[in-house]
């Protein structure tokens, strides 16, 4: 039998999607990337809170992001749009590290356990190091909750246990999450707003201006609340015009609270004339970034990726930072 224990490596697991429905824009892996890197504490202490007491957080956490491109590359796990490899520190003194899985799935994915389990073997294989298996399941299945993957015949089997939070199972407190006091509640009230909010625009353009507006009432800094607004306005996507009203009304809030925060949405700017400029930049940089990462292989995507629109664009050039393999990047495009 395998066992995660919490001295090795935490894994995380991070999916969202609708269970037997296609993909729509509203892919929230990259947005739960950005949350869990600058707010890793806020987030094991939102859902797992017995393993954010273990950790000595007064000597912070290290990205290792090299490290994890090794294991995705060695172990041939496949596409991963979005994952990040930390080390932390527990408070006896023991190093440990927590491997963040963030996986966007478009659909109810039966295997979803022996990708956890596919992670574990592929740590213990490069690194030796002991693996816990953290998933946070952000599909719309209430009844879809794996916590192990397990085999036997014989006698003779294997089994890997992990843990699963849920994002439904916080759908009943929206107004606790919009009053508590660890921004990764606002980040769980905005996806689960999406989720609910889909095919209904007018009533996610409403539910995301009372988040905002109540981000602007909050104890949080400036940086802060820039950064919540960033991460709203990623997983809330709205028509453009529902996006125009949105603006116009939260920035008229904005004035009434003598509060700016007008740097918090880059979408706002684009609108009022920077799409050219942005659209250019943007292509300098994914060409310099292909051709450094994946040479001239890289260079010759640049065909199809001047294809994009300028909104797909922006979201290519974030996948890129963490592509760990040309084939990633071609199948993103595909």
């Amino acid at each position: 039998m395998i066992f995660a224990h919490l001295h090795g490596c935490v894994q995380f697991a991070i999916v969202s999607g609708m269970a037997r429905r296609p993909k729509t824009s509203d892919e929230n892996d990259s947005p739960w990337k950005d949350a869990v890197q600058t707010y890793l504490p806020f987030f094991l202490a939102f859902f797992f809170p017995d393993i954010h007491k273990d950790i000595d957080w007064s000597r912070g956490y290290e990205a290792l992001d090299k490290e994890f491109q090794q294991i995705v590359r060695r172990a041939k796990l496949g596409k991963r749009l979005a994952d990040k490899l930390f080390k932390i520190w527990l408070r006896d003194g023991t190093d440990c590290w927590i491997l963040i899985h963030i996986e966007i799935q478009s659909e109810y994915e039966k295997e979803f356990p022996r990708r956890m389990f596919e992670y574990h073997l592929a740590i213990r294989r490069l690194y030796n190091r002991e693996v816990v298996g953290l998933a946070l399941l952000c599909d719309d299945r209430p009844g879809w909750k794996p916590t192990k993957f397990a085999y036997e015949r014989w006698g003779c089997g294997i089994e890997l246990k992990f843990r699963s939070a849920k994002l439904l199972d916080y759908r009943a407190d929206q107004e606790a999450l919009q009053a508590s006091e660890n921004p990764i509640a606002t980040v769980v009230a905005a996806n689960l707003q999406a989720m609910q909010t889909r095919g209904d625009p007018a009533s996610r353009k409403d539910g995301k201006l009372r988040l905002a507006k109540g981000l602007l009432q909050s104890h949080w800094s400036a940086d802060d609340i820039r950064e919540l607004l960033r991460l709203i306005d990623w997983l809330m996507a709205l028509p453009e015009d529902l996006e125009d009203e949105f603006q116009t009304e939260f920035h008229e809030y904005e004035k009434e609270s003598e509060v700016a925060y007008v740097t918090s949405f880059e979408r706002s700017g684009i609108k009022k004339g920077l799409q050219q400029g942005l659209r250019k930049g943007l292509l300098i940089g994914i060409a310099g970034t292909l051709q450094a990462k994946f040479g001239d292989g890289g260079r010759r995507l640049m065909a199809k990726v001047r294809t994009l629109e300028t909104g797909k664009l922006e979201k290519f050039a974030r996948f890129l930072n963490s592509a760990a393999a040309i084939d990633e990047v071609r199948e993103f495009l595909s």
